[in-house]
């Protein structure tokens, strides 16, 4: 996924505590902080197992039905679906709270910012290593790494960003990013809510996006046999992916 909502949130989490970037015309360069950042995808509907993180030891986080013993659920705040297929309306099911320096490293990129001032000229990159989404269940994320994400060639996916449009400045910075996300060596555009803020954790950016289940194979060509029962018999209806990142100062 390149960099595109990394570099965008990198910019609003920024926005949202001015004291600390460089005055009016002065270009700013932000990057993630590894640690502390996560991305995560989600199918809806669910089926109560098609979820994933690259922070499975965030304590806000629970894996899926069809699990690797010892994880961690709470049925308590567990989503109840009576029928398997209900679209799901919490996306994220499982935000994070807090956070916490727990996260794989999985995540990587810098941003450039030309006006802090009015956010424009903001451009970057956010990459994700693919081979780091965990959905709960070692077996099932191993196939997706083989045979749908091909993460052998393909290793990472990537948000790039070209602008920021409709940015709504505040305590809570919100906007849209745009820009591309690449996933199986094929580049989509893309438009990605964005929210920031300042988080005793450094600038905190969240963004995310959602496409047609069917574009993992008429546009991003991953393997149509693998993906017959979600994608060809139109079960899956929709794919979101989303990041959640600590910027800091490029070199602090």
């Amino acid at each position: 996924m390149r960099h595109l909502h990394g570099l965008t949130w990198l910019a609003l989490v920024a926005s949202a505590a001015p004291a600390g970037l460089p005055a009016q015309g002065a270009p700013t360069r932000l990057a993630v902080e590894r640690k502390t950042s996560l991305a995560w995808w989600q199918i809806n509907p669910h089926y109560e197992h098609l979820w994933a993180t690259t922070c499975p030891a965030d304590p806000s986080w629970q894996p899926g039905e069809g699990r690797d013993p010892g994880q961690y659920t709470d049925y308590g705040s567990r989503p109840v679906t009576i029928a398997a297929g209900r679209l799901e309306t919490r996306i994220p099911l499982f935000p994070r709270f807090r956070v916490r320096p727990l996260c794989r490293e999985a995540l990587r990129g810098v941003v450039t910012i030309q006006d802090t001032v009015r956010w424009r000229g903001v451009q970057g990159r956010v990459s994700v290593s693919a081979d780091s989404l965990f959905s709960g269940l070692e077996m099932r994320d191993k196939y997706e790494r083989r045979v749908v994400l091909e993460t052998g060639r393909y290793p990472e996916l990537t948000f790039t960003i070209d602008s920021l449009v409709d940015v709504q400045p505040g305590d809570t910075i919100r906007a849209i990013a745009v820009g591309t996300f690449e996933a199986h060596g094929v580049a989509r555009p893309t438009r990605a809510a964005v929210t920031a803020w300042r988080d005793p954790a450094g600038f905190r950016v969240r963004a995310q996006f959602e496409f047609p289940a069917r574009a993992l194979t008429d546009e991003f060509g991953m393997d149509q046999w693998a993906l017959s029962m979600g994608v060809a018999m139109k079960r899956w209806k929709t794919v979101h992916v989303g990041i959640d990142v600590i910027l800091r100062p490029a070199g602090s």
